[in-house]
């Protein structure tokens, strides 16, 4: 404690779940990796400083207290981030109420090509979460997969051939006849193509799943949970549909190099 992933990837207020030691000495440091602006590349952090360093005292109480971390570059030695948690009276939580520099508002690349003029909503989301706003964050994430599903299901299409191709396209047309989202994707959930599943982990049954779960009376870290595996399914997605069209077109501009020459020869 505090876990490497809630350092790493767990926006402002978030609640992380986890039966915190009893006093100081008891609290880990654990190494993180994050990006170094210095160094200009992902890189190993290591936590330089004390807990303890506010009371003077090692083996003080955890319980309500918040603390601040300091970690350094091990690369560098020289680029810093700080992390500011507080721990929950009953020791069963805890959540970052401060982080220098601030969490990574960065949008992917692929799913901004992907989105187009709909990744304004997705800069938006990404503040939210950020702060811990769950059912704000929810709502953009939603409102991108409704506005831009019939081109990311015709996306998937392209990475299909022959009866399974044709199969999908049936599916594609009944898509199209439907304004509701959840509906659109669960014609074609299980028709995705392997490369499309990892591990035999279906995206868009994940995706279905989690906007079935809607807004209504769901908390703010409930929506914030549902709002995260949007948009991670989301990026892998458009990740997976950017490197199959990039290799496609990069295969055939080479294979058409090669029978050119072959062809200029003879």
């Amino acid at each position: 404690m505090p876990d490497r992933e809630f350092l790493e990837s767990y926006p402002l207020y978030r609640k992380f779940r986890y039966e915190v030691p009893n006093y100081t000495n008891g609290l880990s440091k654990p190494r993180i990796n994050m990006e170094c602006e210095d160094c200009g590349k992902f890189e190993t952090f290591v936590m330089v400083n004390d807990y303890w360093e506010v009371t003077r005292v090692v083996n003080t109480s955890t319980s309500g207290e918040i603390f601040r971390l300091q970690y350094v570059c091990a690369s560098c030695q020289k680029f810093e981030r700080y992390f500011i948690i507080k721990i929950d009276e009953e020791r069963g939580w805890i959540s970052k109420v401060g982080q220098y520099p601030p969490w990574s508002v960065k949008t992917d690349a692929n799913l901004s090509a992907l989105l187009g003029e709909h990744k304004d909503y997705l800069a938006s989301g990404l503040i939210l979460e950020s702060q811990g706003y769950g059912i704000g964050a929810f709502a953009y994430y939603r409102r991108i997969v409704e506005e831009t599903i019939d081109e990311l299901l015709s996306d998937v299409g392209e990475l299909l051939a022959g009866e399974e191709k044709e199969t999908y396209l049936t599916a594609l047309s009944a898509v199209r006849k439907t304004r509701v989202t959840a509906e659109k994707i669960d014609l074609v959930k299980d028709l995705l193509p392997p490369i499309l599943r990892p591990d035999g982990m279906n995206p868009l049954r994940a995706l279905h799943e989690a906007l079935s779960e809607g807004l209504h009376a769901q908390t703010d870290e409930n929506c914030l949970t549902q709002a995260m595996i949007i948009r991670e399914l989301l990026v892998y997605l458009a990740t997976q549909l950017a490197a199959s069209r990039n290799a496609a077109k990069s295969f055939t501009d080479n294979m058409r190099k090669l029978l050119d020459a072959k062809t200029s020869k003879s």
